[in-house]
């Protein structure tokens, strides 16, 4: 870790035809249609899973656009680092579960961190969400640290059709500074 400051970063929304776009892995589109300039990675074979998965989502629920994964966007440097969001909006019990994934080229840099950090403040400004929820795989050490930084406490494990095995780590919205 350096002593460089934390970046800042907003996690920028996006459209149905910018999910199509990078789910086709088709950069040039997306970033003719999207509200900022998408990368490679966003639009390459890792990314694209996720993306086709938002394009589902949003044929059915065009309001989850502005909940689920979006750009993870370096503002001082106005570039793409990654993907960050919500994988829906608030369910019924007023949970949302975060996801996030850093650009192998910007990684050990902060941006998980400040990604993570303006999600649970989404979190916590909402009346309507009370518990936050991540799932990271055994073997993702870095994500546990930062989690675990965050209040996050392991509630169980689930399998997922993408990533397999996940443990199952939530925290209040809102932390209690009594607790802390």
């Amino acid at each position: 870790m350096t002593d460089d400051p934390a970046p800042r970063v907003r996690i920028v929304h996006l459209t149905l035809p910018v999910f199509r776009a990078l789910a086709e892995g088709d950069l040039a589109a997306a970033n003719a249609a999207g509200p900022v300039p998408a990368s490679a990675y966003l639009a390459g074979p890792e990314c694209r899973p996720v993306w086709a998965m938002r394009v589902r989502q949003c044929e059915t629920d065009p309001a989850s656009a502005g909940w689920v994964t979006g750009i993870i966007w370096d503002e001082e440097r106005t570039l793409a680092v990654g993907r960050a969001g919500f994988h829906e909006p608030p369910d019924g019990s007023g949970m949302v579960e975060i996801g996030y994934a850093v650009d192998p080229a910007h990684r050990r840099r902060g941006y998980a961190r400040a990604a993570l950090e303006a999600l649970l403040q989404r979190a916590a400004a909402d009346p309507h969400i009370h518990r936050v929820r991540v799932s990271i795989s055994p073997g993702n050490e870095p994500s546990y640290r930062l989690a675990s930084q965050y209040g996050f406490v392991k509630v169980g494990e689930q399998w997922d059709e993408e990533d397999g095995l996940e443990y199952c780590y939530e925290r209040p919205a809102v932390l209690d500074p009594a607790a802390s």
